[in-house]
């Protein structure tokens, strides 16, 4: 599939690489298609990485994607270079007159502080009202699925115990719902965070729909308003070594983290990890790009 980048982009070379099928600016022209709009909130603080797993996951679609990279104009990020945000994204206020066939809100190191004590937590509900009448479909990302959920639902999250921090199993519900469609009975998937939005009150909430739940990690995977607002409490978008990086971060500054569930062969941060979650990433993100963007996208935004 054809994923329509910036030419600079780093990523683009790495899912060149990779045998994925990335055209620039002066290619993308000359195909007679309409490609899908897709604007990208990219929260997480290492923005590369989400860039490239991001990408990735989006490549396994025929239909050409064409994405915009959004940055918030309250927050400045620390761990990325300025140089490399101000050449590859926009701001809110720079795009807000576009329309866009789907969003996907990022997760964010902020879970351990109220929603209200994000910098950023004003222009990001403005973002989430602006979804509602500028874009088709939604997808929030684990803290961006749970803002989601308090913004449009008032569904608070809740401090964990201790970190929920692995692989996990979900059991798929509602089959029949396009967005889980060729899912096995049971799959696996990333988490890696301090809170959760407790499974009764998502549950309760009639606006929302399960459509995938561990026993362990709770609700994985709901949707609102025949797709209109995708909530993932995970991180199906995570790369092989993802969660290893994040536990030897945490080891090296001294906080307190188990070895990763279901992770590492023998749980021995030495081998190299298994990667058990890919063919439903690829399917959740292909579902999504094909039954709730493009099949129900206006031709002209």
């Amino acid at each position: 599939m054809p994923i329509k980048t910036q030419h600079d982009l780093p990523a683009r070379e790495i899912l060149e690489n990779e045998n994925i099928f990335v055209m620039d600016e002066s290619r993308a022209i000359h195909q007679d298609v309409r490609p899908l709009q897709i604007c990208i909130l990219n929260l997480m603080p290492i923005k590369q990485d989400t860039e490239l797993q991001l990408l990735r996951a989006l490549s396994n679609t025929p239909l050409q994607v064409d994405v915009t990279f959004m940055k918030m104009n309250s927050h400045v990020s620390l761990n990325t270079s300025a140089t490399h945000i101000n050449k590859f994204y926009d701001t809110f206020d720079r795009l807000k007159d576009n329309k866009y066939d789907g969003m996907i809100i990022t997760g964010a190191p902020v879970e351990q502080i109220s929603f209200e004590e994000v910098d950023y937590w004003e222009e990001l509900c403005e973002i989430m009202e602006w979804t509602k009448s500028h874009v088709t479909s939604t997808l929030h990302i684990c803290w961006g699925a749970q803002a989601g959920l308090y913004y449009h639902y008032g569904l608070d999250k809740e401090m964990l115990p201790e970190k929920l921090f692995g692989v996990f199993a979900h059991k798929v519900a509602n089959r029949k719902i396009p967005l889980v469609r060729g899912f096995d009975d049971y799959f696996m998937a990333p988490h890696s965070r301090h809170t959760k939005v407790s499974a009764e009150s998502i549950h309760n909430c009639k606006e929302l729909t399960v459509l995938a739940e561990s026993e362990t990690a709770g609700v994985f995977l709901c949707m609102a308003g025949e797709g209109k607002h995708i909530f993932v409490m995970g991180h199906p978008e995570y790369d092989r070594v993802t969660l290893h990086n994040e536990y030897i971060r945490d080891l090296e500054k001294g906080l307190p983290i188990h070895v990763p569930v279901n992770y590492y062969p023998d749980d021995d941060h030495t081998k190299r990890p298994n990667l058990q979650w890919r063919a439903h990433s690829n399917g959740l993100f292909t579902n999504w790009l094909n039954y709730y963007v493009y099949q129900v996208t206006p031709y002209e935004l």
